[in-house]
């Protein structure tokens, strides 16, 4: 029997079946550099399937029977794909079952980051809903007929565009490596340099992947030529933006609030000023995080998983290059 390592997320009925066909031995939130058994296992280990497992050189030196590792995730910023490559070990992650989800938290936080939902609910709660007309000092922005810029129009970009533009009659601009005609012919969206969407967009949406390319990519400068009056939400990862910078423009009043599903540090530390900040909406980095499609992306891990292990080409394999 093959002997796996299943790390800190599988769906319960997903690892059950894993059970059944795999010597499996699960970890949680351990210091995988150290662990005993993480470490006799891992030498052991044909595969590997989980949630956010920093997978580099190190870890591989110690996994000599390493066939493939499976991302329980769409992202793949943990793994080391170049030295996955070069010793010929697949790498796969789970696209497409999440893309509706991540949208819809995206936009659930545009809508609560303008409207005000979270401070207001707490107004509510406490008690300080006093008269039957709120004062202005309380009331949110629209979102309907603004315009949205997008940055990173990838599958989850186009599908936070189908709802801005067929929900809310929101204008579209995006910013991406490459032009994407569909998005513009579906959703009217007008492609433009970053620093234009920047300028004219009353939300800016950041959705790309994190690369070295996107590491660090809203800073200061970026963030000081938005509107005064502009709401900014990160729906990618923490380090694709510079937090310092976002927490320095909030302060500054040079932006109007931010809505935030990721961070810097996760999980975030408790004395961040982001957590003290009214016009900030934070969640805990929950974009694909409903049982619906966590069970989804676990069955698609496994699908990979399964086929890496049994000498076929998993539906999901990062570089092709290894399959060649």
């Amino acid at each position: 029997m093959k002997k796996i390592i299943a790390y800190n997320r599988v769906e319960a009925p997903v690892l059950k079946e894993l059970q059944k066909k795999y010597d499996v031995h699960f970890f949680k939130n351990i210091d995988t550099g150290s662990d005993p058994e993480f470490l006799k296992q891992l030498h052991e280990t044909e595969g590997i399937i989980g949630l956010e497992l920093p997978v580099d050189q190190e870890l591989l030196d110690r996994a000599p029977n390493l066939k493939i590792v499976s991302n329980v995730s769409v992202g793949h910023n943990n793994l080391d794909i170049r030295e996955l490559s070069k010793r010929g070990i697949m790498a796969t992650n789970t696209p497409d079952v999440l893309t509706d989800t991540v949208a819809d938290t995206v936009f659930g936080l545009l809508i609560s980051t303008a409207r005000r939902i979270p401070e207001l609910d707490q107004f509510v709660k406490n008690g300080e809903w006093i008269t039957e007309a709120v004062e202005p000092e309380h009331f949110g922005t629209d979102v309907h007929h603004k315009t949205l810029g997008i940055i990173g129009m990838g599958r989850i970009g186009k599908a936070i565009a189908k709802r801005a533009h067929f929900g809310f009659d929101m204008n579209i601009l995006y910013h991406s490596r490459s032009r994407k005609p569909d998005a513009e012919e579906e959703f009217s969206a007008v492609y433009c340099k970053l620093d234009e969407l920047l300028k004219q967009s009353d939300f800016v949406c950041l959705i790309t992947p994190l690369t070295p390319e996107t590491e660090g990519l809203i800073g200061k400068q970026e963030f000081q030529l938005m509107k005064k009056s502009a709401i900014f939400i990160n729906g990618s990862r923490g380090k694709t933006i510079i937090e310092q910078d976002l927490i320095n423009a909030l302060q500054r009043g040079e932006i109007a609030a931010a809505g935030l599903d990721v961070f810097e540090n996760e999980p975030v530390e408790p004395d961040n000023p982001l957590l003290k900040m009214k016009n900030v909406v934070t969640t805990p980095h929950i974009g694909s995080s409903t049982h619906e499609t966590e069970l989804k992306m676990s069955q698609l891990a496994a699908r990979n998983l399964d086929a890496g292990l049994s000498g076929e080409k998993p539906p999901n394999l990062i570089d092709e290059s290894v399959w060649e």
